[in-house]
Order: structure tokens, then C-alpha cells, then sequence
């Protein structure tokens, strides 16, 4: 990309990784503090998002493109910002006048209930301040100053979440979050215009009408057709809410935004993709630059779909892990409709790049088309899913229309005249996503649910060790495959500033002198990583064994929640010692008096470490003939998505009584079998054991009734549990 570009887009995409950040501390806030009216907040957003289409869009959008444009003509900048000030002012005051009055009518009361009156209210005092808030931003991007811009919007959703938040833990709901959008907006829109004025005066521009000659024709038309441009997309992505809330209940819908709101996490890059490219692709247009368009258009659509599969593997696997330290338990329910919802995301991001390098050309008819038809499809198929599936007739009707999004858009920009997909090399891009996702996956549930202790939280293990893993293993094969070029790394990295703008510069030189031997050891090494993957999860039963032992003996004595026992140590014993086996270190033998106290534990036991092992000659309490291998890395299940899979839909509990081996026999040996594997006498099992399980002469009397057959049989515990 154009370094300019380059620039501008990492001054947007940095801001974007911080507002989702931002986002994943504030949604999880608002779950609890608003409670059930999160779905009502939610439905409201969605309202007000496309209901702001025709208040601020075309007014956004065109006072981006035009000052970028910087055409020959007297003050060119100084009267675009005028004529987008003024039409602002006016289409904000009719807004805001609109809300006020429907909300005083008992129109929304009739509809919606009551409680919306007060939040309508709130609402046309918002059209106000979100209206200037935007058209502030835009302009500074116009002129090139998105280092103002961007972190315009980062202090505003700070200050929402200091004023909003704040409000709604104090008890004042719905109307406290609303008047925290107020706070940021007005005070983003105040730094804003000062920014702005120091570019173009706005008093001057306000009052300073431009002569005849001013194209108000083109402005008007670009900016009619951004608004049923950018309804048509916004409804996309908030019509299924709208229509959830109206038909569903009102926790449904909670679940609902939330499945949206992390599934969304795909679009960082191509948002700030689309935000860089209207106004940087203007001026390429306007020279009729179209083999730097193509160029363009077929890199960014390349990495856009590497990037994309790469976050959609990550949140598949990691989803249900984030779930339960950000939102309340209850938001699990959550996870289906994510799972649903990524494969059209990844189609939806492929189609924002296309989108934005087609407005920058200003053919927007085109474009209205393609958009026009996907949203038909999504109104048509959430209209027949909702009312029989809910959240998930949702889910699966947006991401249908996601994914044509990217279908109709690739015609459109043939017909506008450029090629996107040209070099896209999708093939390559998903034969990388689906050998990336085998090592990710298994890697995820091998941790299992280990987690680390923070100070307010436990954090699972799995969020801190398979992104960067996934991120170098998806990077080794997207060279291997072709997907990417080394010198394209090199390039990219030479846009960063220093000192990786240097590392760039060397890897650069270095990246013809590469000899075969290298690019063979680089394939070895990317064959290394998937090998290893698959090996960490086939090799052994989990990481919670080996910190909960194989015996199913917590290693601080602590009991497995897991465990079907109810005595400390998780074992079965008569001998009052808690089921632990007694070593006086007296060379004496240990008497076990009753039961087997090796009982499986259920939790991914192999019943064959610290300690289970008699190594006995067969005499001992070796239990690792009984079928209590459970090596599936969790309760029972050996689903690829952690402990157990949503999609064994038993929802049930995974009782697994009968794992308790009901060895019947007496082991009088003279090996002191102790839970740490440490013989304390000096006698290491000899075969001078006597057996007294009744006669069996030396044959241990295991009766090992273990039920753990892990047949699936509807008795699993729930995965999220």
C-alpha cells in the first residue's frame, strides 16, 4: 500500500484495537449493571443507528471525500466544509425535533412501552451531539489528520464509559448510559471544531456562500445516495436485532448483541480499511489511476482474508473461554449464535475494502445494488427464521447475507472497474485457515480450562498462550502456502516506524539471498508446528491431569470439582484415611481395608501416574486395564471445542458414578503405595505379596466396574459448566 495510505490506516487501526478493548471492558460492565434492560439498551442502539443514516451519513461521507479531493477552484476546501456545516446543522435540528415529537405523541410508548418515552427524550438530545461529534471526525480525515481523529473516538468511548457506566452502576439504567453518549459526544465535537478552525476558519466558512459555480448538484446526489447506500448496510447488521426484540424476549436479544458484538471482532481491519480507503482512493480516481486501483484493491482484499480466517479460527476456539471470564455465566448461550455468525463475517470484511474504493470513485449506483440485494436476503430470511429458531435463525440469516455481501460486491467492482479478487489467491488463504485451525483447536483443549490467578479474576491459560501461537503457526504456512510473499512481509514492515522500519529494511535485502536450504528449513519448520500441535492434544490426557495428577489427586489435596467422591482426596477408601493410602515409612506394609483406593476420578484420569502404578507382579492397584483411560482432555466428551461440545445437545450432567473401581481385595503387599509414588520402606513390591482377595491366589480380586465408557450417551457434562 501507499505509505500515506499505510499511515493513515495504522493511525486508524490502532484506535480500533483500543476501542474493542474498550468495548470488552464496557459490554461485560452493562450485562451486569443494566441486568434485563441490556436488551432494551441494545434495541435502542440499533434504532438510533439507523435512524442516524439520514441524519448524519451523507454528511459524513461527503464532506470526507470532497475536501480530499482538494480540486482546482478558488477556497475549494473552506466551502465544502461550509456546505457540509450548514447541511448538518439543519438535518440535526429536524432530527432531533422528530424524536422529541414522537416520543411526546405516545406513539413509542404504544409500541415499545412506557419506559421508551424518557429514552426517546434522551435519544433526540443525542442525534445532536453524535451528528457534530461525526461530522468533526470526518472532516479532520478529509484533511489528512486522522491522528486527531482517531483519538477523538477513543476519548469519547472513554468518556462514556467513565459517565455512562458510572451512572448505570449508581442505578440510573438506560438513561444514565444514554446521557454518557452525550458526555463524550459534546466534548469530542468541542475538540473537534477547535481542530478544524485551525485549518479553515468555520466562521467564514458558515456564512461564506459560494458562487454558481459550486457543484451543489454533485454534493447533493452523492449524498443521497450515501444515505440509502449506508442504509442498506447498516440495516445488515442491526435489522436482526430491531426484528429480535420485537419478536424475541428480551434476554434473547442481550445474547443476541453480545454473539454480535464479539463476532464483530473480525471487522477491525477492514473498518479501519474502509474508513482510510473513501478519501485516500479519491484522489486515485480522479487521476484515473486504474492499475494502482487494481493493485490496491487485489492486496488488500488478499490480506483482509488472511487476517479474517486467522481472527475467525481464534474465536471459535477461544469463544467459550472469553465468555466465561467477561460476561456472566448465563451469556454462554451466546456461543452458538458466535459459531454461526463467523463464516459471514469473514465474506462481510472482504466486501468493506471493495465497498469504500468503490465510493471513493463516487459511482454509488453500483453499489446500492449489490447492498441492496444482500439486505433484501437478510430482511427476507430473518423474517422466516426468527419467530421458529430465535437467536439462531438470527444468526444464521445475517451471516448468509454477510457472506453474499461479498458475492455482489466483487460484480460491482467489475462493473465500476476494478478487479479485487485478482490476486486474492483464496485457494491458497483457505487451505492455510484449515491447516492453522488443526493445531489451534487442539491446542485449545489440551489446556482444557487451566487457568492462572489474577488479582480480581482467574484467567484461562488458553488466552494468553494460543493467540501468539495460532499468530506465528497461521504466519509459517501462509508463506509456505503461497498465501503471502516474503517480500511483501519486508514491505510491510518498512511502513512501520523504527526501529521495525529497520528490520524491514533488512529483511528486505535478505529476502532474495535466501537459499533453498533456508526455504526448505522454514517448510520443516512449518510442517514442525502442525505436528507438534497435533501431538500436544494426542500425546496426553490434558494439561488438567497433570496439575490434578492422573489419579485423580489434586496435588495440594484440594478435591477435583470435577469429582464424582465426596471425600477429600477424591478417592474411596474404608480405612479412615480419606482414601489416601498410608505410608509410616516404617518399611511396614500399608493395608488398604475395603475398597480400591485408585477410584477414577472422570476428569481425563489415565489412573496410571503418582502413585496408581503398583508395579506389583499383577498384585497391586494397577487399575489401567479397567477402560478408565479417559484421555479425552475433559469431562467424558473428546470434543474438539474444550471440555465438552455444545453440540452433544444432552445438556446434562456427566455423572459418572460407577468410576469408582470397586476392587473388593485386601492388597496386604509389603510396597508402600502412597499418592506421591514414594515408597517410604526399603521394599520396592516384590512379589511377596499376599493377596487376600479370598483365594484368588495371587490374582487381583479387580472387579473394576468403571462405567466411564464415554459412549456419549446423553450424560455429559455440559461444556460450559
Amino acid at each position: 500500500m501507499d505509505r500515506s495510505i499505510t499511515s493513515a490506516f495504522l493511525s486508524i487501526v490502532g484506535v480500533k484495537f483500543l476501542l474493542i478493548s474498550l468495548d470488552f471492558l464496557s459490554s461485560p460492565l452493562l450485562t451486569r449493571f443494566l441486568g434485563e434492560g441490556y436488551g432494551d439498551y441494545a434495541l435502542l442502539m440499533s434504532i438510533f443507528a439507523i435512524y442516524m443514516i439520514f441524519v448524519s451519513t451523507g454528511v459524513g461521507d461527503g464532506v470526507r471525500k470532497y475536501v480530499a479531493e482538494e480540486r482546482d477552484r478558488p477556497h475549494w476546501d473552506r466551502h465544502v466544509v461550509g456546505f457540509y456545516l450548514r447541511l448538518a446543522l439543519l438535518l440535526a435540528a429536524v432530527g432531533c425535533l422528530l424524536l422529541a415529537l414522537a416520543a411526546r405523541s405516545g406513539f413509542i410508548q404504544n409500541h415499545l412501552g412506557t419506559s421508551y418515552q424518557t429514552y426517546f427524550y434522551l435519544l433526540s438530545l443525542l442525534v445532536f451531539t453524535s451528528q457534530f461529534r461525526e461530522y468533526t471526525r470526518r472532516t479532520l480525515m478529509g484533511f489528512g489528520l486522522e491522528r486527531y481523529s482517531e483519538p477523538l473516538l477513543f476519548l469519547d468511548k472513554v468518556l462514556f464509559i467513565g459517565v455512562g457506566v458510572g451512572l448505570a452502576y449508581l442505578g440510573y439504567g438506560v438513561p444514565g448510559v444514554l446521557i454518557g453518549h452525550m458526555t463524550g459526544a459534546v466534548t469530542t465535537a468541542v475538540i473537534g471544531l477547535a481542530a478544524i478552525h485551525r485549518e479553515v476558519s468555520l466562521s467564514t466558512a458558515l456564512f461564506d456562500i459560494p458562487s454558481r459555480e459550486f457543484p451543489r448538484r454533485e454534493l447533493f446526489a452523492f449524498n443521497g445516495l450515501s444515505i440509502v447506500l449506508i442504509l442498506f448496510l447498516t440495516s445488515l447488521y442491526q435489522i436482526d436485532v430491531v426484528m429480535l426484540g420485537f419478536i424475541g424476549s428480551t434476554q434473547e436479544t442481550g445474547y443476541y448483541r453480545i454473539a454480535l458484538t464479539i463476532a464483530e471482532f473480525l471487522w477491525i481491519v477492514p473498518l479501519a480499511l474502509q474508513n482510510t480507503l473513501l478519501h485516500s482512493t479519491s484522489n486515485i480516481w480522479a487521476n484515473n489511476d486504474r492499475d494502482r486501483i487494481n493493485s490496491l484493491a487485489a492486496r488488500i482484499t488478499r490480506y483482509t482474508l488472511l487476517f479474517t480466517i486467522l481472527l475467525a479460527i481464534g474465536l471459535a476456539a477461544l469463544a467459550p473461554a472469553a465468555l466465561s471470564v467477561i460476561y456472566p455465566a448465563d451469556y454462554i448461550a451466546s456461543y452458538v449464535p458466535i459459531l454461526l455468525l463467523l463464516p459471514g463475517c469473514v465474506g462481510f470484511a472482504l466486501a468493506r475494502p471493495i465497498l469504500a474504493i468503490g465510493q471513493g470513485k463516487g459511482d454509488l449506483r453500483k453499489l446500492i445494488v449489490a447492498t441492496g440485494a444482500a439486505a433484501v436476503v437478510n430482511v427476507t430470511l430473518n423474517g422466516l427464521l426468527i419467530p421458529q429458531f430465535g437467536m439462531h435463525g438470527a444468526a444464521t440469516a445475517t451471516s448468509v447475507s454477510y457472506g453474499l455481501m461479498f458475492v455482489f460486491h466483487l460484480w460491482s467492482a467489475r462493473q465500476i472497474g476494478f478487479y479485487p479478487a485478482a490476486d486474492a489467491r483464496i485457494p491458497r488463504a483457505l487451505a492455510v485457515g484449515a491447516a492453522a485451525a488443526v493445531p489451534i483447536f487442539l491446542l485449545t483443549r489440551f489446556l482444557g480450562d487451566a487457568a492462572v490467578s489474577l488479582v480480581v479474576l482467574e484467567l484461562p491459560i488458553s488466552l494468553v498462550i494460543v493467540p501468539p501461537f495460532g499468530a506465528v503457526v497461521f504466519l509459517v504456512l501462509s508463506v509456505l502456502f503461497g498465501a503471502v510473499d516474503t517480500d511483501e512481509i519486508a514491505d510491510l514492515l518498512e511502513t512501520a516506524p523504527d526501529p521495525i522500519a529497520n528490520l524491514g529494511s533488512s529483511l528486505q535485502q535478505n529476502v532474495r539471498s535466501v537459499s533453498t536450504g533456508a526455504q526448505l528449513l522454514l517448510i520443516l519448520a512449518g510442517i514442525g508446528f502442525l505436528v507438534a500441535g497435533i501431538a500436544l492434544a494426542a500425546g496426553g490426557a490434558g494439561i488438567d491431569d497433570t496439575i490434578t495428577g492422573t489419579d485423580g489427586d489434586e496435588i495440594d489435596g484440594e478435591t477435583n470439582p470435577n469429582e464424582p467422591n465426596t471425600e477429600g482426596s477424591g478417592e474411596t477408601d474404608d480405612g479412615g484415611n480419606n482414601g489416601t493410602d498410608e505410608s509410616d515409612g516404617d518399611g511396614s506394609g500399608d493395608t488398604d481395608s475395603g475398597e480400591d483406593s485408585t477410584a477414577d476420578s472422570g476428569n481425563g484420569a489415565d489412573d496410571s501416574g503418582n502413585g496408581a502404578d503398583d508395579s506389583d507382579g499383577g498384585n497391586g492397584a494397577d487399575d489401567t486395564d479397567n477402560g478408565a483411560d479417559d484421555s479425552d482432555g475433559g469431562n467424558g466428551d473428546s470434543s474438539p471445542f474444550g471440555d465438552d461440545s455444545v453440540f452433544d445437545g444432552d445438556g446434562g450432567n456427566d455423572s459418572e458414578s460407577g468410576d469408582t473401581d470397586s476392587d473388593n481385595s485386601t492388597d496386604s503387599d509389603n510396597s508402600t503405595d502412597s499418592d506421591n509414588s514414594t515408597d517410604s520402606d526399603n521394599s520396592t513390591d516384590s512379589d511377596n505379596d499376599t493377596d487376600s482377595d479370598g483365594g484368588d491366589n495371587g490374582t487381583d480380586g479387580d472387579t473394576a466396574t468403571d462405567n466411564d465408557s464415554d459412549s456419549d450417551d446423553g450424560d455429559d457434562d455440559a461444556w460450559y459448566e
